[in-house]
């Protein structure tokens, strides 16, 4: 978007609020791995500041790294945000993309609403964007639309994945106590023969009770140590 254009859309009265950038990473995987993606986003305060925001008026909520966009739920750091925009607070929200607000149209177009109705402007990477003029309402509730089925395409992706290894029968898959894969893939009893002793004696109170808690006073040593139940 053209500088001069979006500082246009930018008043006092923007200015006397404060700018939010909302921070998240959709797993703690991302968080670790993909630090260019929260660099970027944090790199936007330099946005907000060239709009005219002091970096005093800058809030960064980012307690949301971590989970993912496909609804609200554990989002503290994106409830917050709503209630500060709908409580009239921010001037702008700050997001790389739309997807990093929210891949969950109903919640995408509820913040939409509120910044409508309050006033806030929104900012992403691609331009600035004032959700009560029609045409950037219009290309912002696209960008949520396309969030949403992107969200859903990736998911679908990962189960034929999943489900392609199945049929091959190449499927890994988490293992009870007791089990483990060797190094041909096969599974085997776990060599360590606390653990086995400890499973065995679960599988022969069971079968001789019906229970595996009937004998309280049964012992067995795990890790060299005996252990009473």
């Amino acid at each position: 978007m053209d500088a001069t254009a979006a500082a246009g859309k930018v008043t006092r009265e923007h200015l006397q609020r404060d700018a939010y950038l909302y921070i998240r990473q959709s797993t703690l995987k991302q968080v670790i791995n993909n630090t260019e993606s929260t660099q970027r986003q944090y790199a936007l305060r330099s946005r907000a500041i060239a709009l005219g925001w002091d970096h005093s008026q800058i809030i960064v909520i980012d307690t949301d790294q971590g989970q993912s966009g496909a609804s609200t739920e554990g989002r503290d750091g994106f409830q917050r945000l709503v209630a500060e925009v709908g409580m009239g607070h921010a001037g702008i929200v700050l997001g790389l993309e739309v997807s990093r607000l929210a891949r969950n149209n109903t919640d995408w177009h509820r913040l939409l609403e509120i910044c409508a109705l309050t006033g806030t402007l929104i900012l992403d990477e691609d331009g600035l964007y004032d959700p009560g003029n029609f045409n950037d309402r219009l290309l912002l509730g696209l960008k949520g639309t396309m969030s949403e089925a992107e969200l859903h395409l990736l998911k679908a992706r990962l189960r034929g994945g999943v489900l392609s290894k199945a049929r091959r029968g190449e499927l890994v898959q988490p293992l009870p106590v007791g089990l483990v894969y060797d190094h041909a893939e096969r599974v085997v009893l776990d060599p360590d023969t606390s653990v086995q002793q400890a499973i065995r004696h679960l599988l022969v109170t069971f079968a001789a009770t019906g229970s595996a808690y009937a004998d309280s006073g049964a012992q067995f040593r795990v890790g060299g140590q005996a252990v009473s139940r």
